[in-house]
């Protein structure tokens, strides 16, 4: 199964966060920009020199992967039983 999704709802979800705390372990990091009516333009990967995120946006990054795990969990089970 493969759907594909958006990568504003990637964003939305916290998982954009997620995988960016792991990658600035290594220096990386993926970035985004938008255009002037906040639509996604460009994504990709990038060489960072900085470390982990200020303390609100984990806070509101726990938050959103949290709120995505509560919605998300009993289907995420079942496509690991199929």
């Amino acid at each position: 199964m493969m759907i594909k999704k958006t990568w504003q709802e990637f964003m939305d979800s916290g998982l954009l966060w997620w995988i960016n705390t792991i990658l600035h372990t290594f220096g990386w990091a993926i970035v985004y920009s938008c255009n002037s009516d906040g639509t996604i333009k460009d994504v990709y990967p990038a060489r960072v020199k900085f470390r982990g995120f200020h303390e609100a946006k984990n806070e509101e990054g726990y938050q959103k992967i949290s709120k995505y795990m509560n919605e998300n969990a009993e289907q995420l089970l079942k496509e690991t039983q199929s």
